[in-house]
């Protein structure tokens, strides 16, 4: 187990518990925004003990006094229950008085009673962090184009930073109210759930997500994330980490368009750093934010944008250097000749100065 993004797997100890996705009490968001300890119900319950104490009241007077109208014995109900105070309607004998006095006493009562029940109100929606929910729902709700994390331990708290400097959207997923806590510290939306069920993956708004990376700490509940999510949204672009390197086939068969194993990544970058240190330097300046003026970015050329029928030479003259063109899944033309056209569907690995790259992003979302 990576004891740097916490157990995650029954049987395994060491490490901090950081990310997991077993079941929880709390499933997704309808469980975030539950209705507050006054409900519907109790607001019905509250209007029918009025409206009870109302009508008793007018019969009591009915009985009591004969020759009223039942006019007066309703005004006078609900004067001597709001206790306003007005004149009698008529004179009372004594045992209309009485009526009165009880009357007067039940509706201070009715008034403490809404009182309270609106205060405990008030409390509990302050104090059970339901407006605070419902923002944050709101708020995904808004979102498109965004990338789903689910899982938010050190890899996963990594991944949204980077996410977030190269300007996408980050929704995160996580069972763990401390991964959650985090989460809201580093100033991400999140959704409290499991992400293998439906109703938290469309809580983070998987419909109009362009991408989801699921970086748990086991392989069993990354394969059930991953067919989730492929079940409700077909297009999306799945990344996932895989914790064994037995996994990573199953991880593909479940819909995931790339894996990562930490393990062999970091075995790679350790080759790499030793045999061609700068090499990976320069790489890593151009894929970081904020680093250098110049940068690296993957471009599709959509049908009807700017780039669509445009030649390599004419992207140079504006700044823009194409390196290769991806023309499979993982076959590349690189260094196109100046005279290249390019095609709609085709991507484009690209370098350039930064501000260029962002008009370049901006195209290629008109487009």
């Amino acid at each position: 187990m990576d004891e740097s993004d916490g157990p995650g797997q029954v049987g395994k100890g060491g490490g901090d518990p950081i990310s997991s996705l077993g079941r929880s009490r709390h499933a997704s968001w309808p469980a975030l925004v539950a209705p507050a300890a006054i409900t519907a119900a109790h607001v019905r319950i509250w209007l029918c003990v009025v409206v009870g104490a109302m009508a008793i009241g007018t019969t009591g007077y009915l009985i009591l006094e004969p020759g009223w109208r039942l006019m007066d014995a309703l005004y006078m109900t609900v004067i001597t229950l709001t206790t306003v105070g007005f004149r009698e309607v008529q004179t009372l004998t004594d045992a209309g008085r009485v009526w009165t006095m009880l009357l007067a006493v039940t509706g201070v009562g009715l008034i403490f009673g809404s009182v309270g029940i609106v205060a405990e109100y008030l409390v509990v929606e302050a104090t059970s962090g339901r407006r605070e929910a419902k923002r944050m729902a709101d708020a995904v709700n808004k979102l498109s184009g965004h990338y789903i994390l689910c899982g938010f331990g050190r890899v996963g708290l990594t991944v949204a930073r980077e996410l977030v400097h190269a300007g996408r959207k980050v929704v995160v997923i996580d069972i763990l109210p401390e991964s959650l806590a985090r989460a809201r510290r580093e100033g991400f939306l999140e959704v409290e759930g499991d992400a293998t069920e439906e109703v938290t993956l469309r809580a983070a708004g998987i419909d109009r997500a362009k991408g989801l990376i699921t970086t748990i700490d086991s392989d069993a509940h990354n394969v059930y994330v991953i067919l989730s999510a492929r079940a409700l949204n077909p297009k999306l672009f799945v990344v996932a980490r895989a914790n064994s390197t037995d996994s990573e086939g199953r991880l593909m068969q479940a819909g995931a368009n790339r894996v990562v194993s930490p393990y062999t990544m970091a075995g790679h970058r350790l080759a790499e750093l030793a045999t061609r240190p700068r090499v990976v330097d320069f790489i890593d300046a151009a894929l970081s934010h904020g680093e250098l003026a110049f940068s690296m970015e993957e471009v599709e050329v959509v049908a009807g944008s700017a780039l669509s029928g445009a030649t390599v030479g004419s992207l140079r003259d504006t700044g823009v250097f194409v390196l290769a063109i991806v023309t499979g899944e993982k076959s590349y033309e690189p260094n196109p000749p100046a005279d290249r056209v390019l095609g709609t569907g085709e991507t484009l690995v690209v370098s350039g100065s930064v501000p260029r790259l962002k008009e370049l992003r901006g195209i290629e979302s008109r487009g």
